[in-house]
């Protein structure tokens, strides 16, 4: 291993994959890495924000290290496939965010009864405050219902070391372990010691057992040895490591994973530290039973500080109870339960403990506040992204032909068509939900059409079934299908839809597999074929009373500008004659692209440096005053799209 260069330049890949010394690291990448140094064989994932880049940073030195690497179709599949190689003697990790372990749950509950042979980690990055989700659903209590233990880091560096721990914890007590992260600390920098990588094992061998086959009968058996090897988990936490009690004040502030870093520096803050003692705990299912009846001797009242619900709260009220220890707890009475902790809501719940007054830190005169401004800055499509023509198109159709449509949506960069000047996602619940919830709408709803509408990765994660059900019972829908070859929203990872070294499996095979009769491909930069085919499979769905499927095909615009500047093409933007332009506003506030904008006298501008020259914009506007700032033949860029 060479020494990390401090000040220098350096590639992810060479971070993780060869160097030792000291790195600057998300937590994502230290997961990766403290995995790497454990002697992981084997890697699988879907994507999804905040968890993404752990198994993307494993792919990126998967051949300098010799591990298999896979994005996986969804997280059920993931799960099993790390399942089965530590079943076989192989250190496996897999990484969702937490939505997506409610896909995997089914198999992460029998993995606690069969067990495994070998280190098996399972990270749960949650998402606290909702930034990348449709729920706030705190993943420590997957633990509780799954016999399955949760621990949690407090910074980039203990997440290193904690998943490195977690393998030859996992490999010891022949369990799986659950690591649970959250957005802050997963996408949050911090000092990582890098340690050796040892040479890896990726090939193992399968020891048929009835352990592995969860019937009934050999299940309850497997549910005892279950409950009493738990038991023996419960004990040997006791002498984890990363747990630890310091200080020597007479209230005890608990502290779980990020909260105790928050906790520290609000101690820090309001000058309490000959005033607490504080538990450290990184094991937040089950909580060492012996270091909490140990830190409480001499104290006169606890306080826990934990994000969303009261798990550890609940296990230390439950254990003094238990112990016949008679000490006041403070817990969830002192926050908000919802939303994430930060460090000025850790700073608050001590305050109201030792009633310190809140102060303002800084006061400024009511005449010298400054004045700020800040324009609002909605989420949008990225110029360029073949979403945008589409749901134009569809708005402008639906409008006109005065249709009531219910618009059933689903997770994806498409969300966005929630927004004005669009409005046409009326749903938009979990992965799959498109079709499931579509089904059930074009039952019970008579005078409404049905447009569901799902991506090329989540069709493949969870649409598929749904699909089989629509056509099978023959629910009269139109299914939109938006294909842009890759899983664009959590960092362009591949999916079955693209083309990979000779891999690829087009959609309208699958969907012709399983029996749809309507199927039409069309370009969604064609705004003439969106609405010629729209209007043709909403006939079709009308008068047959079948599911019509369209899938709209074009690259996301990220992959093809990367591509189109490799290959060393010209990009030339497009512009707006003033002379043509009647200020109609249909380009900026209905077609909606962020590098167009209106003026003063609200004719169009396009702003050079956003505009990626797609074309897109050109046929919307009504009297053709946008066009190319130069000659350009589109025909030669026109191969990256596709």
């Amino acid at each position: 291993m060479k020494p990390y260069p401090v000040g220098k330049a350096v590639s992810l890949k060479k971070v993780l994959g060869i160097y030792s010394g000291v790195a600057l690291l998300l937590g994502n990448e230290a997961i990766a890495r403290g995995a790497l140094e454990s002697g992981v064989g084997v890697a699988a994932a879907y994507p999804g924000t905040p968890s993404s880049e752990i198994i993307g940073s494993l792919s990126e030195v998967a051949g300098d290290v010799g591990i298999y690497v896979e994005w996986s179709a969804n997280e059920k599949v993931a799960f099993e496939f790390c399942w089965a190689a530590a079943l076989s003697g192989v250190r496996a990790i897999t990484a969702m965010k937490h939505v997506g372990l409610n896909v995997a749950a089914d198999a992460l509950m029998s993995s606690a009864y069969t067990g495994v042979e070998e280190g098996f980690v399972v990270v749960s990055a949650d998402d606290p405050s909702m930034w990348s989700s449709q729920n706030e659903q705190d993943n420590r209590l997957y633990g509780l219902i799954s016999y399955i233990p949760v621990f949690e880091p407090d910074s980039p560096g203990e997440a290193k070391e904690l998943t490195k721990a977690l393998f030859d914890f996992s490999a010891r007590v022949k369990h799986p372990a659950i690591l649970r992260t959250t957005t802050r600390l997963s996408h949050a920098r911090g000092p990582v010691e890098l340690g050796p990588i040892p040479k890896v094992k990726t090939k193992g061998s399968f020891n048929p057992s009835p352990a592995h086959v969860l019937v009934p009968s050999n299940a309850r058996i497997r549910r005892l040895e279950l409950l009493k090897k738990f038991e023996a988990i419960q004990k040997e936490l006791n002498s984890l490591p990363f747990n630890k009690v310091y200080g020597d004040g007479r209230v005890l502030i608990a502290a779980a994973g990020l909260s105790h870093a928050y906790v520290s520096e609000a101690i820090s803050r309001l000058r309490l530290t000959n005033r607490v003692r504080v538990l450290k705990l990184t094991t937040v299912y089950p909580i060492p039973e012996d270091i909490l009846v140990k830190a409480v001797d001499g104290v006169d009242e606890v306080v826990v500080v934990e994000e969303l619900e009261p798990l550890v709260e609940m296990q230390v009220r439950t254990i003094l109870h238990k112990r016949d220890i008679e000490i006041k707890v403070h817990g969830r009475e002192l926050g908000e339960r919802a939303y994430e902790m930060t460090l000025d809501r850790a700073e608050a719940m001590l305050r109201r403990i030792f009633n310190i007054p809140t102060t303002s830190r800084t006061v400024i005169a009511a005449d010298e506040k400054p004045q700020l401004s800040i324009p609002p800055r909605p989420p949008v499509f990225c110029p360029g992204c073949p979403y945008r023509p589409l749901f134009f198109e569809l708005r402008r159709l639906v409008n006109q032909q005065k249709i009531k449509a219910v618009f059933s949506g689903d997770i994806g960069c498409y969300s966005l068509a929630f927004y004005p000047p669009y409005g046409l996602q009326d749903t938009c619940v979990e992965m799959g939900g498109s079709i499931g919830l579509a089904n059930g709408f074009s039952r019970v709803l008579e005078d409404a059409l049905v447009v569901s509408v799902i991506g090329d990765s989540t069709f493949y994660h969870a649409g598929i079934p749904a699909l089989v059900n629509s056509i099978y019972n023959q629910h009269p829908q139109v299914l939109i299908v938006l294909d842009n070859l890759v899983t664009a929203m959590t960092g362009h990872q591949p999916s079955p839809a693209t083309r990979v070294d000779g891999r690829y499996i087009p959609i309208e095979n699958v969907v012709r597999g399983i029996g749809a009769e309507f199927v039409s491909i069309v370009d969604p930069y064609d705004i003439a074929g969106v609405r010629r085919e729209f209007l043709r499979a909403v006939e079709y769905t009308r008068k047959e009373k079948k599911t019509a499927v369209l899938i709209f095909r074009r690259k996301c615009a990220l992959v093809a500008l990367d591509e189109i500047r490799e290959a060393g093409e010209e990009i030339v933007p497009y512009v707006v004659d003033l002379a043509k332009c009647i200020g109609c506003g249909i380009c900026y506030n209905f077609f909606a692209c962020p590098a167009i904008a209106g003026r003063d006298d609200k004719k169009a501008s396009i702003d050079p440096e956003l505009c990626i020259g797609c074309s897109a914009c050109a046929p919307v506007c009504p009297v053709r005053a946008i066009q190319p700032s130069k000659p350009v033949d589109l025909s030669k860029t026109l191969k990256y799209w596709f």
